[in-house]
C-alpha cells in the first residue's frame, strides 16, 4: 500500500499568504528609507516656511500698506503701485542700468564654457589643478571682500593707477568709482573674475561623463584637438548649456544686487541704480513697502516670461529644456 505524502505546514500556510500589495511595498520602502525620508521632510518644511508661506506677503503690492496696519486692514489699490512705477520719472534709466548690465552679463555667458574646454585640455594633472583652484578661489569671498578690495585698487592711489602711470597709458590717476562711464565694466569684469571658475565646474564634470570611446574614434579619424572640441565635446555637453542658458536668461533683470550695493555710490549713480537696489532703497529707506513689493513682483513676472519663452525655445531647437 503506498502511503501519500502530506504537505509540509509552512508549504499549506505560504500557499494561504496574498503577495504584498502596492502599498505594502510603498510603506515596507518608506521604512527602510526613513533616514533619508525624514532627511527630505525637513527641506520640505524648510521650503514651505520660507519660501511659501511668505508669498502671502506679496498682495501688498496691490495694497496701501504701511506698518501701523496689518497686511488685511491695509486698503486694496490694485494696479496703481504699478502704473506709478512705469510712470516714475527713474523708471527709464533704471531698466537701462538693469538691462544693459545683465545682458551684457549675459553675453559672457560662453566663457567659462571655453575655460573648461581648454582646462579639460591640459594634460599635466597638477598644473590643471592649480588653475582651477586659483579660478574659483574669488568665488568663496563675499562681495563685501571683493568690494573693499577693488575700492583700494581702483582708488587714486590704487594699483590700478600705479601700473598705468608706471606704462604711461595715463598722465593723473583716475577715480574708477567716481565715474558712472567705467561702472559698467568694472561690474562686468569683476563678476568674471569672481565666477569664472566655479561657472566653468559644471561644465568640466559634464565633459567627464564623454565616452573616451568617442575620442578615440575622433583622433582615428584624424581630428585635432580643436576638432574634438567642436565636433565631440560641445555636442556632448549641449543640454547642460541648454539648461543653464535657460536659467541665465530667466535671470536677466538679476543685476547682483551685493555687487551693486558694495561698488556703488553717490557719484556713479546715474550708471549703478539698477532695480534691485531701487527696490531696496525705495522699501527700506523711503518705507514705501507697497510700492517695492510691486516692482519686485513685475521683475519676478517679467523672469517667469522670459524662462517659459527661453524653455520653449531650446525644446524647439535642440529637444532640451527644464519641463
Amino acid at each position: 500500500m503506498e502511503m501519500q505524502k502530506s504537505t509540509p505546514p509552512t508549504a499549506m500556510i505560504d500557499s494561504n499568504l496574498s503577495p504584498p500589495t502596492a502599498r505594502q511595498k510603498w510603506l515596507k520602502k518608506l521604512v527602510s528609507q526613513r533616514h533619508i525620508q525624514i532627511m527630505a521632510l525637513l527641506g520640505i518644511a524648510w521650503m514651505i516656511i520660507f519660501n511659501y508661506i511668505p508669498m502671502y506677503g506679496v498682495i501688498i503690492a496691490f495694497k496701501d500698506y504701511d506698518i501701523i496696519r496689518t497686511i488685511s486692514e491695509a486698503p486694496w489699490v490694485g494696479l496703481e503701485h504699478f502704473k506709478e512705477f512705469l510712470s516714475d520719472e527713474n523708471f527709464g534709466y533704471v531698466m537701462k542700468n538693469t538691462l544693459g548690465i545683465s545682458l551684457i552679463k549675459l553675453m559672457t555667458f560662453p566663457l567659462p564654457i571655453i575655460f573648461a574646454l581648454f582646462l579639460n585640455e591640459v594634460r599635466i594633472l597638477r598644473f590643471k589643478r592649480a588653475i582651477q583652484t586659483i579660478s574659483y578661489l574669488p568665488h568663496f569671498l563675499s562681495w563685501v571682500v571683493l568690494g573693499g578690495i577693488l575700492a583700494t585698487w581702483l582708488s587714486d592711489v590704487g594699483i590700478i593707477n600705479d601700473i598705468l602711470m608706471a606704462l604711461h597709458l595715463i598722465d593723473q590717476p583716475i577715480s574708477y568709482l567716481a565715474e558712472p562711464k567705467y561702472f559698467w565694466t568694472i561690474v562686468i569684469t569683476s563678476d568674471i573674475w569672481k565666477e569664472l571658475g566655479w561657472s566653468a565646474i559644471i561644465y568640466l564634470a559634464a565633459i567627464t561623463g564623454i565616452s573616451p570611446e568617442m575620442y578615440e574614434a575622433a583622433t582615428i579619424d584624424g581630428a585635432g584637438r580643436f576638432q574634438k572640441m567642436w565636433y565631440v565635446t560641445l555636442p556632448a555637453i549641449k543640454g547642460t548649456i541648454s539648461i543653464l542658458f535657460i536659467l541665465a536668461v530667466s535671470g536677466v533683470l538679476n543685476s547682483n544686487f551685493d555687487q551693486i550695493l558694495v561698488l556703488r555710490n553717490s557719484l556713479n549713480d546715474s550708471a549703478s541704480n539698477v532695480i534691485d537696489y531701487y527696490v531696496y532703497y525705495t522699501g527700506i529707506s523711503q518705507g514705501r513697502y507697497s510700492y517695492s513689493a510691486a516692482i519686485g513682483l513685475f521683475k519676478s513676472v517679467i523672469a517667469l516670461t522670459l524662462l517659459l519663452i527661453a524653455n520653449q525655445v531650446s525644446k524647439k531647437l535642440n529637444d532640451t529644456s527644464l519641463f
